[in-house]
């Protein structure tokens, strides 16, 4: 087995304390048994929270050719510094993001690996069938303006730029992380046009979701601020920044 680390999983975390136990025993679970993947590390950025969620982590003893690191950030700053944070850390060829919820089960990354691409974003546009369980029709309907407001400014060609699933190539994942400016729920935008800026190549791979309840995303509200921020994303891009 060689000893560079193979697989890095970033999972953003604020006050996840309930649930990111039986989320990082999936995760080892899984990686443990893929030997393709090895060494492996998951990468926890612990986003300010107010619980233990820096406890579990700590606690929390892995199997043999996987690491455990905690990534704190002091204070809550959002998910895409959280994300940032922790592709910057990661030591990974291929760093995965994921969310805490496992919306994405962690078996789908073999669809993004098959792809090939320098990023491969899971996606719940492309097979709409393979949602298990879907999103409340408000969000999801949100969602879907979000995507068409995107293309418009030309941003995307993407069906889904905001599932929290995606691949990337590990010198790739930590160059971004060092260009991203936004610490948001729109970081996914950003770091996709500034990938296929850089020239990587952006595969969307259809992978199985589950809609989690408590999620931390607040349609009317989040839905504003990442318009915003898209345009200012379509700015940066524009003025060369």
């Amino acid at each position: 087995m060689s000893g560079q680390t193979r697989l890095s999983v970033v999972v953003p975390a604020y006050n996840e304390e309930s649930r990111l136990p039986a989320t990082l025993d999936r995760l080892v679970g899984y990686l443990a048994g893929q030997r393709q993947l090895l060494p492996a590390e998951i990468v926890v950025v612990d986003d300010g929270s107010t619980d233990d969620t820096a406890g579990v982590v700590e606690t929390f003893r892995p199997p043999a050719g996987v690491a455990m690191r905690l990534v704190p950030l002091g204070r809550n700053r959002g998910k895409g510094a959280a994300v940032r944070a922790g592709m910057a850390a990661s030591l990974g060829e291929r760093v995965l993001i994921s969310d805490a919820d496992l919306s994405a089960p962690i078996e789908e990354v073999e669809a993004l690996l098959k792809s090939g691409a320098d990023v491969a974003v899971g996606s719940r546009g492309v097979l709409r069938e393979l949602i298990v369980r879907r999103q409340p029709l408000v969000r999801d309907t949100m969602g879907r303006i979000f995507n068409v407001g995107l293309r418009l400014l030309g941003l995307t060609r993407l069906r889904d730029t905001q599932c929290g699933f995606k691949l990337l190539e590990g010198e790739l994942a930590r160059r971004l992380a060092g260009a991203l400016r936004l610490d948001g729920f729109a970081y996914d935008v950003e770091l996709l046009a500034r990938a296929e800026r850089s020239g990587a190549t952006v595969a969307e791979v259809p992978v199985r979701w589950y809609h989690v309840e408590a999620s931390r995303v607040r349609p009317f509200r989040h839905g504003l601020q990442m318009l915003r921020d898209a345009l200012r994303v379509r700015l940066w891009l524009w003025i060369g920044r």
